[in-house]
C-alpha cells in the first residue's frame, strides 16, 4: 500500500468517535442538542469527555468540546494541552475552535458537518488562519452518517413535539386535535 493510500482514520479513531457518540446520546437523553466530545492524551487515553450542557447549566459556553477540554485541563493540571486529540460528533463552532487553539490541541476530528456555524471549513476556517500563532490539524467526516442522524432525529422529534403542542393550543377547549371538545 502506497503512503497516499493510507486510510485517514484507524480503529482507535473510530473507537474515540464512538465514545463521543456515547456522550452525544447522554446529551439527547438530557434534552440537550446531542453533541459529544472526548479528549485523548498522546497515549490514546481518554482524559476528558463531555456533552452539550447549555440548557442544563444555563451557560452558552457549555458546549461538548468546552466541557471535555475543561476535564482534560484538570486531568493534566494545565490549560495547555499539546499533543492531545479531540473527537467531536459535530464540526466545532468558532468559540470551541478558539478554545482548542488556545489550549494548543494538536488534532481535532469531527463527525458531521455544521453548515450553519461550522468553523473548520463549512462557514469559517478558524483552525488554519495564517495570522494565528497556532494552527490545529483538523479532519472531518468520521462516522458522519451516524453523527448526523443523531442530530436529525433529535430535531425531528423536537419539531414533532412543538407541532403537537401548537395543535393542542389551537383547539378551542385546549384538549387537542384528537380529543372530543
Amino acid at each position: 500500500m502506497a503512503e497516499t493510500d493510507t486510510p485517514l482514520y484507524g480503529p482507535a479513531d473510530e473507537a474515540a468517535m464512538r465514545a463521543a457518540l456515547d456522550q452525544a446520546a447522554l446529551a439527547y437523553a438530557a434534552g440537550e442538542v446531542p453533541v459529544g466530545a472526548v479528549v485523548l492524551d498522546v497515549d490514546g487515553r481518554v482524559i476528558g469527555a463531555g456533552f452539550n450542557r447549555t440548557i442544563t447549566d444555563h451557560d452558552p459556553s457549555s458546549h461538548a468540546e468546552i466541557v471535555a477540554l475543561r476535564q482534560a485541563a484538570a486531568a493534566m493540571n494545565n490549560y495547555r494541552l499539546p499533543g492531545v486529540s479531540l473527537f467531536v460528533t459535530l464540526e466545532p463552532c468558532a468559540m470551541c475552535m478558539g478554545a482548542m487553539l488556545h489550549a494548543r490541541v494538536g488534532r481535532v476530528v469531527y463527525g458531521a458537518l455544521d453548515p450553519k456555524t461550522g468553523a473548520c471549513g463549512s462557514v469559517l476556517s478558524v483552525h488554519s488562519h495564517p495570522q494565528l500563532n497556532h494552527q490545529t490539524r483538523v479532519t472531518g467526516g468520521l462516522l458522519a452518517a451516524e453523527c448526523g442522524e443523531l442530530l436529525r432525529g433529535f430535531f425531528r422529534e423536537r419539531r414533532s413535539r412543538a407541532k403537537a403542542l401548537s395543535e393542542a393550543d389551537a383547539a378551542p377547549c385546549g384538549c387537542g386535535p384528537d380529543q372530543p371538545a
